[in-house]
């Protein structure tokens, strides 16, 4: 791919679905990560930074201070405003609200905190949106989008996915190409939504190993083709076909159920 050229293009995105939506501005959720830094140094160039917030949302105990301190830097960098709203206080309070303890111990309950994470994020974002009159910009990538690797209403409840068509390898090199921090450049990739949470780990996959076997997909070639072409195992083929095929919903508008054979 050409990485300049695909940056004209997002850039030039970004600027028209603004126009269409008939607003000046836009707000960005500032994790500290590489995906929201090159998404935020992209709206700021297509938008102007005057026309742009950056919003932090960490979580007392989990989220390192080094996110804390790059989302700052990105956003001093750009020149943009950035509010930090920590969620801690509504994430307790809503799981109290509900006191479901029966569940406390099991991996259910885990997984639906992580999400619940995601959609106060997300509930978040869009009240700074509708306050400013603006759009609320996404910061997931091909990858994340094609495995679903993302909460659906939560960091996929979005206005637009300026960077959704770039593998997570191609966001590494336009992030280069940008001079997006060194700091975060090197970070390994996570959505920090509990303790020692890494992308990697948690697909069992290299980014760089994983993009080439979804592109070879795309492609039309067979799983267990790309599997031998790549050298994946095929514990790591089933959990990856699996978790697409899974996730395929999140892609998608809720189904309607057809009532047109009855009017």
């Amino acid at each position: 791919m050409d990485i300049l050229k695909a940056k004209e293009i997002i850039v030039d995105f970004i600027r028209e679905k603004r126009k269409e939506a008939g607003i000046k501005g836009a707000v960005i959720g500032l994790s500290g990560g590489i995906d929201s830094a090159l998404t935020a140094y992209l709206t700021v160039e297509a938008l102007g930074e005057e026309n742009v917030l950056g919003i932090h949302m960490p979580e007392l105990n989990l989220t390192p201070a080094e996110d804390v301190l790059d989302a700052t830097e990105v956003a001093h960098r750009l020149g943009i405003d950035l509010t930090t709203v920590d969620i801690s206080e509504i994430l307790a309070e809503y799981i109290n609200s509900v006191n479901e303890k029966s569940f406390s111990e099991t991996d259910s309950y885990k997984h639906a905190q992580a999400n619940l994470k995601a959609r106060i994020r997300m509930s978040i974002l869009y009240y700074h949106a509708n306050m400013m009159s603006r759009i609320v910009i996404g910061t997931g990538n091909k990858t994340e989008i094609l495995l679903g690797y993302f909460t659906k209403y939560g960091d996929g409840g979005v206005d637009i996915e300026p960077i959704g068509d770039l593998y997570k390898t191609e966001v590494t090199q336009m992030a280069h190409l940008i001079g997006i921090p060194e700091e975060i450049l090197k970070k390994a990739p996570s959505a920090r939504l509990w303790v020692g949470q890494t992308d990697e780990d948690e697909l069992g996959i290299k980014y760089e190993l994983l993009d080439r076997f979804l592109a070879l997909l795309l492609e039309g070639e067979r799983p267990h083709v790309a599997q031998n072409t790549l050298g994946l195992t095929g514990k790591q083929r089933e959990s990856l076909i699996k978790r697409i095929n899974a996730n395929l919903h999140k892609q998608k508008t809720p189904p309607i159920a057809d009532l047109d054979t009855i009017r």
